[in-house]
């Protein structure tokens, strides 16, 4: 491991520990699993941990950091957070003793984290289903294009949408309120009543909707030192993903998808003391 994938690494068996503790179901997913099941740790190019919470352990997640924050290594920052800097529609574990800035549209100056997507109720049919990723996917591009910068691997029409949206400044749409109106509208179906459910804020499209079913077993996967939960149907969430995922991309292909503008991992951003890296 390179040491920002050691800073992770603690930071994943602390989020483990709290979930264990306090009874609260965690799923590693996309990257992560992949890694934990061809590479038992982090995929060798990778540098991010991601995982999927049920919508009722997530908020449960919340109250429980908020009562740990007070002088604590890990913060927990999720829509509607009250330091009126949270511009993400999911919630990230941040590590206080380190300091980084993602090249976003705004400047936001935080530590090391790991992305923790709340996995919310889709509906028990296609049809609903369907009907109702399409309009919450919508609103999660429309809140990508409001954070994000254009970059030569996006698509064109992306790019573009990326450009329209900056037109429109803070005062005119307050990309905080969207994000806080939309996270709520994600609630709206409950997770525990769904045959259907996804992580509504996520970057995979259909690949970030599943049955429940699922994740109905879980097992312990070693994980670099530690082990870490995610489901027994591994074979068949990594297929849906990826498809043929036993196999390596190419040579080119292996390289991180981050692009940070200031990483220090030896001083923390509650400190004002990050240099760049």
């Amino acid at each position: 491991m390179n040491e920002l994938q050691s800073k992770l690494l603690e930071a994943f068996s602390y989020l483990h520990d709290v979930c264990v503790a306090n009874g609260l179901r965690y799923y590693a997913c996309g990257g992560t699993l992949l890694g934990a099941v061809r590479h038992h740790g982090f995929i060798p190019w990778d540098d991010d941990i991601d995982v999927w919470m049920p919508r009722p352990d997530y908020e449960k997640l919340k109250v429980i950091m908020r009562e740990k924050e007070a002088g604590g290594r890990y913060v927990f920052e999720a829509p509607g957070a009250n330091d009126g800097h949270h511009y993400y529609a999911m919630g990230k574990l941040y590590d206080t003793t380190t300091t980084l800035v993602e090249k976003q549209k705004h400047r936001i100056r935080k530590g090391v984290f790991i992305d923790i997507f709340p996995l919310d109720g889709l509906g028990n049919s296609t049809e609903e289903r369907d009907k109702r990723y399409k309009k919450m996917h919508l609103r999660n591009m429309m809140i990508a294009s409001r954070i994000s910068v254009p970059r030569k691997e996006r698509s064109t029409f992306k790019n573009m949408a990326i450009r329209v949206s900056s037109l429109l400044p803070e005062s005119v749409l307050d990309t905080r309120k969207v994000i806080e109106r939309f996270d709520l509208e994600c609630k709206k179906i409950p997770y525990e009543n769904s045959r259907y459910v996804g992580a509504l804020m996520g970057s995979l499209g259909m690949q970030d909707v599943i049955e429940k079913e699922i994740l109905q077993s879980t097992r312990l996967y070693d994980f670099e030192t530690i082990q870490i939960y995610g489901t027994t149907e591994y074979d068949r969430l990594l297929t849906y993903i990826y498809n043929d995922w036993r196999k390596l991309p190419p040579v080119e292909k292996r390289v991180t998808l981050h692009d940070f503008e200031e990483l220090d991992l030896h001083h923390g951003y509650l400190d004002g003391e990050g240099k760049n890296a």
